[in-house]
């Protein structure tokens, strides 16, 4: 019988299978579902950085419009009757920890190191088992230069280093103008895992309307190839754990993610399009392939097929085969 249990961030999963942040993981009943279905983990939906800071200077705001302050004061967010969308986000925490037997992952989705990094502090005495750091830099911005955009990596990482002891998990995207150096440097700053990739928000055009709308919000089964590289590329290069996400819709999947060297892999789009069952068909796929390949554990297959295990490690390297397109025919 096939061993699926694998562990990653220091935590011991029944499985590398983890929900992604998303709608999904909302609340606690969704999240129960989740765990019944058999999911090794679960992400938490994101909190945003300007959430964060908006209800801190909110908090700020009412307490100083007070006639008289006094220290005391700073007890009001944990006792004001309207509960902020911080504080239900920490009792989404606590509540999902009590209700399912699987690690709960935080998630916050930022852009700098300011002002909010004292609240992952609020999120480890919560209980989450780990914080996963959703970074969404674009460089679009064309006064500052790579190394600047990069900067903003590490700062953040030392900023939230400052404030816990438990797990950082950086979700990244692939813009960086020296990938692999980038991710191999963030690997070394004591961060326990990456997570490749994120998904941006996909711009297109309403010809009616003239208006700029969302598209592709849910990833394809094409998707995968980016992230496939990038595992494999990586493993076995980093200080740190490998999550793949994006593009993982089946059992072949996640099977080919653990064999380009992933610890886990994250899923969200199949699940929205079949339902959180889903999980216990790529599951059941998983468990049929090892037990046919002989291969008694995770560990027994994980990055056979990484660059540095592979006979063709340049595959992953060239962009362009003329013999992929040769013998192309279109109809």
């Amino acid at each position: 019988m096939a061993d699926l249990t694998t562990k990653f961030l220091g935590l011991n999963l029944r499985n590398p299978l983890i929900v992604g942040s998303s709608g999904l993981t909302d609340s606690v009943d969704k999240i129960k579902n989740i765990a019944k279905a058999g999911a090794g983990a679960v992400v938490l939906k994101s909190l945003f950085e300007e959430e964060i800071i908006a209800e801190m200077e909110e908090s700020m705001h009412r307490m100083t419009s007070r006639e008289f302050i006094y220290p005391e004061t700073m007890d009001y967010m944990d006792h004001d009757e309207d509960e902020d969308s911080v504080r239900k986000y920490l009792r989404l925490i606590k509540e999902t920890k009590a209700a399912v037997d699987i690690p709960v992952i935080a998630s916050i989705n930022c852009v700098s190191a300011q002002k909010w990094t004292y609240f992952a502090r609020e999120i480890e005495a919560a209980g989450a088992d780990a914080l996963e750091l959703n970074l969404f830099i674009l460089p679009t911005d064309f006064s500052r230069t790579a190394a600047q955009n990069e900067k903003l990596y590490f700062d953040i990482i030392e900023a939230v280093k400052k404030e816990v002891k438990m797990p950082l998990l950086l979700k990244v995207s692939y813009y960086a103008s020296n990938l692999g150096q980038l991710l191999q440097k963030l690997s070394m700053t004591g961060i326990s895992g990456l997570t490749l990739f994120n998904r941006f928000y996909s711009p297109d055009f309403n010809l009616e309307t003239y208006q700029v709308v969302s598209t592709n919000v849910l990833s394809q089964p094409s998707d995968l190839s980016i992230s496939l590289r990038w595992i494999a590329v990586m493993a076995n290069r980093v200080d740190c754990d490998l999550a793949a996400s994006t593009g993982v819709h089946d059992g072949e999947a996640l099977i080919k993610q653990i064999l380009a060297g992933a610890n886990a892999v994250q899923t969200v789009s199949t699940l929205y399009k079949h339902g959180v069952d889903h999980i216990g068909v790529m599951l059941d796929d998983l468990k049929r392939w090892m037990d046919h390949e002989g291969y008694g554990s995770l560990d027994d297959f994980r990055g056979k097929l990484s660059q540095a295990k592979s006979n063709n490690p340049a595959s992953y390297e060239r962009v362009q085969f003329m013999k992929s397109f040769r013998h192309f025919i279109f109809e």
